[in-house]
């Protein structure tokens, strides 16, 4: 059939180049798609981990790491998974599309805080009707976890953080939530005022982004925060109470080498997050930058550098993503401590849940459970934030359609 023969294909002029060359990639001829899936669907399906391996390194001509890699991480979702009723629940995303400013390497649809100043309460005004039509849409259903992301949440006033959390409170059922995330971001918008307003709230979860602990790269790729800051409000949300913390990290932002991610590291070590997630950028933006070193081996370095960080630090990967043109041909991995993993991450990689999400940009994805598999649909809201507030009837409407729908 066509699926075959698009797989044949790809393996022939996979051995051919990689003939012609002398060079493998580390995941084969796998390209832009979820390689723990495939390894969490051949479990579904009672294959063996041997099997899988085997699967992964015969067809797809992956490496042994790789394909243990994809394995280990799709029986850690599994394991995550099997602990909730995923089929039955859904999970609610909440979009703030603003920033103290944008950064050089950022793909998402974010503005600068300051020139929406006047807009956030209408925007607000617009999101929460969204959210109350959303939970009067799922009643009955169990909320499984909220994530709160962007942009950068945390940009918001400690009031209006205040509002919107209370709606969320007030509107959905929160018994059975296993994990609420506030994605509180970059350090010069949180302040203790904000980390307080979060704290009353049952949020189990939160996020402190350095990207990098090098300050020439901060000021290069446009954060307006120091080393310092990290550092100041990473101790700052421990002393306040939060005991599940994410950091973020790039591999690859413009003029760092193996020796600076490793500088970074060790300043993250110090401070012992409870998960880490490594992102790598894209191959392009290396020619872009007159790199001489091949994309390949600096960001091999940098990736054999942060896996053995995180298992320094107890931490173990349990998701991981691939883009197309990733530097080096690698993924992107979240590593976490027993029972810190990242369960909403989980789900949008593994697309076994409906995602209901509001905000501008935002996009929401029903999945029907079949005997046969997974029928999955989305709705996405519109990006521009006027247009969102002007148009929110249409998307609140948007969304009762789909779920509606037999």
């Amino acid at each position: 059939n066509k699926s075959q023969m698009h797989d044949k294909f790809k393996s022939y002029l996979y051995d051919y180049l990689s003939k012609k060359t002398g060079k493998t990639l580390p995941w084969g001829y796998l390209t832009g798609v979820r390689p723990s899936k495939i390894a969490y669907m051949m479990l579904e399906d009672g294959e063996s981990e041997e099997t899988i391996k085997r699967h992964f390194m015969d067809k797809h001509k992956a490496s042994g790491q790789k394909a243990e890699l994809a394995l280990n991480v799709a029986s850690k979702e599994m394991d995550i998974l099997n602990r909730i009723d995923y089929k039955n629940g859904y999970s609610l995303y909440i979009g703030i599309p603003f920033c103290p400013s944008i950064c050089s390497y950022c793909s998402f649809s974010s503005s600068p805080i300051a020139e929406w100043k006047d807009q956030v309460d209408r925007y607000l005004d617009a999101m929460i009707k969204e959210l109350k039509a959303t939970a009067k849409l799922m009643q009955g259903k169990p909320l499984d976890t909220v994530y709160i992301g962007g942009g950068t949440p945390t940009t918001l006033e400690a009031d209006q953080l205040d509002r919107l959390l209370g709606t969320i409170r007030e509107d959905f059922d929160l018994e059975h939530v296993l994990e609420f995330t506030v994605e509180a971001g970059r350090p010069d918008s949180i302040t203790r005022e904000k980390l307080e307003v979060i704290r009353k709230y049952p949020v189990t979860r939160i996020s402190v982004n350095p990207q990098t602990m090098q300050q020439k790269t901060l000021d290069l790729v446009g954060r307006k925060h120091t080393v310092e800051d990290v550092e100041q409000i990473f101790h700052l949300a421990r002393e306040l109470g939060f005991d599940n913390i994410n950091m973020d990290l790039i591999a690859g932002l413009p003029g760092e080498d193996a020796a600076d991610m490793q500088d970074t590291l060790e300043k993250i070590e110090k401070l012992h997050p409870d998960s880490l997630t490594l992102a790598i950028k894209r191959a392009a933006k290396f020619g872009q930058e007159g790199r001489t070193m091949d994309p390949g081996t600096e960001i091999t370095q940098m990736v054999e550098a942060a896996a053995a960080s995180a298992e320094r630090m107890g931490l173990v990967p349990y998701y991981l993503y691939r883009q197309k043109n990733i530097a080096g041909n690698f993924e992107n991995v979240g590593y976490a401590e027993q029972d810190k993993a990242g369960v909403y991450n989980i789900l949008i990689m593994e697309e076994k849940q409906a995602i209901l999400a509001c905000g501008a940009g935002a996009s929401t994805k029903r999945v029907w459970n079949l005997p046969d598999g997974y029928h999955i649909e989305r709705c996405e809201n519109v990006k521009g934030i006027k247009q969102y507030i002007a148009r929110i009837d249409e998307m609140i409407e948007r969304k009762k359609a789909l779920f509606e729908k037999d």
